[in-house]
Order: structure tokens, then C-alpha cells, then sequence
């Protein structure tokens, strides 16, 4: 009896031994499935159905603590009724004057490039369409931007996932791209208002994808998230465990501490750019004193561009300044225009996108922004005031009309020349922006424009003193 039973263990030893391998091996896949920071058998991955079976409390009290977690985060984008409405139910949408976003504390699958989000619901059935740009009152410049449709639904309903993520993820439209003033008011500064309190921990999903702003850019997104921006592709489904459709804003290049996010200033977001891009200088009191004070002339070669640059250049160099041009190659090369703005005293331009760069600008440096005719609204509210607002020194010169190419051609009686506000009012912004923004140069008045470069001086060697 003995014998045969050792007879049969011999036998069946190899086979055991398989069995037992095999089951080693699982274990170990486990193991390291679970250690992968992206891995599907997370825990809050558990509220997708699975064949697992269910969770077991331990399990469940994790996943509800993640979530309240990611509640918390998302409640700083929204308040009163809608924050009411995502901690009670998990979702809520915000919807003004100039942006709209969707905000998910539930799990969510991503499809069709980005531009299809399924938010896991309690069964009711319903969607919505939103656009991820913080452009919504201006028509003309939504129109490339493409519109994502969220879905809600029971997980019954919802495409099985492709890939799954362990963070939230953030998507925004980066289709109205290549003037610095846009990028920055609208893309760059809403994604710090809307990411900056989630440490690094999300992943940005763009939609209208552009490969050059986010190359252009990759400085500010590598410190807003740990991981690289998404393309995702329209043949795949990515998982979530919330999402935020669309970006909070405040105004034109600010940040207002009392606007939902609350708490966020000016200063916060330009230390947050000087150590993006390695600038040093905080203000202008540790810039070199024994140097000339530096001149950064923003130089446009086609609409609103000086006509006698050159003798500007040589006036402001016979007043003491050292004078750096600023032309196209400079202005796109991010990096280089951070670290020279953020080592100059004043930063000189007519009204357009270079003036932006006073972003970069060392406190108490100095902004002198050029006012063509036709624009005083927008030179004031786009650049005055954020100027201000940075803790920099402002400074304008308010073109004549004879310093006007336009002067020329419609002469001095003419609506064009003797009443802009009239033609906005006739003909709209269109024809505006066609004369006065596109259609326009300037010829500076040396003996008028010497006044202001001498007072530009007087604030430099203050700030310095």
C-alpha cells in the first residue's frame, strides 16, 4: 500500500510542480501589476466592473477616500451651488461670459482623441458639449476650436478601457495659437489658475493639438505635471479617475486673488515663470548697477512697426540706455526672451503681442508701450493695467495722429483720423482691427518721444537707487 502510493507521488510530482510555478508566476505578475504606477488593478480602477467580483471594505473605504480626495481638489475651481453639486453628486460645469469647464470626481473614459469624455454616472443618461478654450464671448476666435462632448452613463454602457491612469486628467484645446498675448491670457495662465494646487499629480490631454506650442511651452507644462501632455490617438479609450474639461480664467495676462481659484497673485505666477525658465533676477536691485540700464525694443516687421526704428534706437542710446532689438527669431525663442526680459529695466514696444513679455520683466522694471491711433481701449486693458498689477512701472506714448501712416492716406478730416470711435461703432471690430491693427505704422516723433525715454531713465535709476 506504502510503495504504491510513494509509486503515484512520484508520478504526479512533475505536474505538481507546474501547477505550482504557474502559480508563482501569477503571483509575481500581481505583484508588479500593482507596483505600476499606471496599473488597472488601482483601486479606484475597482469601480469599473471587473471579473474580479467585489471589493472588499478595506478596498472600499480607499476608494472613497480617493475620491473625496480629488472632490477637494476640484472644489477649489468652482463655488456655491455647482461646488454643492460636486461633492453630492460628482460633476458639475461652470458657464460665463468667457469660459466654460466640466469637472469630474467620478471615473472617466477618454475616446476619440480627447474629444469624447464618458463620465460613470448613477444610471441617468445625458450629455453635454463644451469647448476647452477661455475665449467664449469672442466667435471669430472659437471657431477652430473643436467641441468635446461628455456622456454620462452607467459603467454598463461605457467603452472598456484601452489604458488606464492613476491621475486626473486636464483637457484644453490648443487650436488659437502664435500670438504670445492670447497663449499666455488664455492657455498658459488658466492652466496654472486650474492645476497648480494639484502638484504635478494629472495628465494634460490636448485637443486641436499643436506639436510646436507644446514643444514651445514644455518648460511651464513640466512643472505644472509630472508626465508629458497626451496625443491621444481616436482608436484608443483612456481611463481616468476624474477630469476637467476646460480651464479657469481670470482677465487679460491677471490673476485675481479674490476670483475662484481663490488666493492665486500676479507675483506667485511670474516666480512660478522665472524658475521655469531659470531666471535669477527677481528685481531690478540685482541688476548689475555699473551697466548701462537695458533697453529691450520689441521690433514688428510688419503692421504697427516703426518707420525710423533706427533713429529711435540711436536717441535712446545717446540717453544712456543700451539697446537690444527684439525682432521675430528672439521673440519665438521662449527661453531666450524669458532670460533677457528678466535682465533689463525697461521693456519697449508698440501695442501688440510682444508687449506680453513684460511678464518676464524684473519687478520695478519699467513698460513703455507705444499707443498707435485707434487703440487706447486695448492698450489700456491689455497691457496698462496688467503692467500695474506686476508690480512694474508703466509708461505710455500716445501717438499723433500725423504719426500715422493712416494719416496719409485719409488725411486729417476724415472719421479714420479725427473719430476711430466712430468706425467701431458704423462698422464693427472687424473694420477696427483691419485699419488699426493690421493696417498701420508708425512714424515716432523723436523731440516728442525723447520726453518720455528721459522719464523712463528718471524711474530706472530710482528703481536702482
Amino acid at each position: 500500500m506504502c510503495s504504491s502510493l510513494t509509486i503515484m507521488w512520484k508520478e504526479s510530482k512533475l505536474p505538481v510542480l507546474g501547477v505550482v510555478a504557474c502559480l508563482l508566476i501569477g503571483v509575481l505578475l500581481c505583484i508588479a501589476l500593482l507596483g505600476s504606477k499606471d496599473s488597472p488593478f488601482l483601486s479606484w480602477g475597482n469601480q469599473f466592473p471587473n471579473r474580479w467580483g467585489d471589493n472588499d471594505a478595506r478596498e472600499v473605504d480607499e476608494v472613497n477616500e480617493e475620491r473625496d480626495a480629488l472632490k477637494n481638489l476640484l472644489g477649489r475651481l468652482v463655488t456655491g451651488e455647482e461646488r454643492n453639486q460636486l461633492q453630492s453628486g460628482g460633476f458639475t460645469c461652470h458657464f460665463d461670459q468667457h469660459f466654460e469647464t466640466c469637472l469630474s470626481a467620478n471615473p472617466v473614459r477618454i475616446s476619440n482623441g480627447g474629444l469624447t469624455v464618458h463620465v460613470l454616472s448613477d444610471g441617468s443618461k445625458f450629455e453635454r458639449s463644451i469647448r476647452p478654450y477661455a475665449r467664449r464671448d469672442d466667435e471669430r476666435m472659437m471657431k477652430p476650436v473643436t467641441p468635446v462632448q461628455i456622456l454620462h452613463g452607467d459603467a454598463a454602457n461605457l467603452p472598456p478601457c484601452d489604458f488606464v491612469h492613476s491621475t486626473p486628467a486636464v483637457i484644453f484645446s490648443t487650436a488659437v495659437t502664435g500670438n504670445a498675448f492670447h497663449e499666455f491670457s488664455e492657455i498658459i495662465i488658466p492652466l496654472f489658475l486650474t492645476c497648480r494646487h494639484f502638484r504635478s499629480q494629472l495628465k494634460f490631454v490636448t485637443t486641436d493639438r499643436n506639436a510646436s506650442w507644446i514643444q514651445k511651452y514644455s518648460g511651464i507644462l513640466n512643472r505644472l505635471s509630472d508626465y508629458e501632455a497626451l496625443n491621444l490617438d481616436h482608436g484608443s479609450v483612456h481611463c481616468f479617475r476624474g477630469a476637467v474639461v476646460g480651464l479657469r480664467y481670470h482677465d487679460n495676462l491677471a490673476l485675481n486673488p479674490s476670483d475662484v481659484p481663490a488666493g492665486y497673485i500676479m507675483h506667485e505666477f511670474r516666480q512660478f515663470l522665472r524658475e521655469s525658465y531659470g531666471v535669477k533676477i527677481k528685481n531690478v536691485h540685482e541688476i548689475e548697477k555699473l551697466q548701462k540700464p537695458v533697453l529691450i525694443l520689441i521690433s514688428r516687421n510688419h503692421t504697427r512697426k516703426f518707420l525710423n526704428e533706427d533713429a529711435l534706437v540711436e536717441q535712446a542710446q545717446e540717453l544712456g540706455f543700451q539697446v537690444v532689438r527684439a525682432g521675430y527669431d528672439t521673440v519665438s525663442n521662449l527661453e531666450l526672451l524669458a532670460k533677457m526680459c528678466g535682465s533689463c529695466n525697461i521693456l519697449v514696444g508698440v501695442h501688440g503681442a510682444g508687449l506680453s513679455n513684460e511678464i518676464f520683466l524684473p519687478d520695478g522694471a519699467v513698460v513703455l508701450q507705444v499707443v498707435p491711433l485707434g487703440l487706447d481701449w486695448a492698450s489700456t486693458y491689455y497691457f496698462a493695467v496688467p503692467a500695474i498689477a506686476m508690480d512694474l512701472h508703466y509708461l505710455e506714448y500716445k501717438t499723433e495722429t500725423k504719426e500715422s501712416s493712416l494719416f496719409e492716406v485719409y488725411g486729417p478730416d476724415d472719421p479714420v483720423i479725427a473719430d476711430p470711435a466712430s468706425i467701431y461703432a458704423a462698422k464693427g471690430y472687424e473694420a477696427v482691427r483691419a485699419l488699426y491693427v493690421d493696417g498701420q505704422n508708425l512714424k515716432i516723433n523723436l523731440d516728442r518721444f525723447k520726453y518720455t525715454l528721459e522719464e523712463a531713465m528718471r524711474l530706472v535709476r530710482r528703481s536702482l537707487s
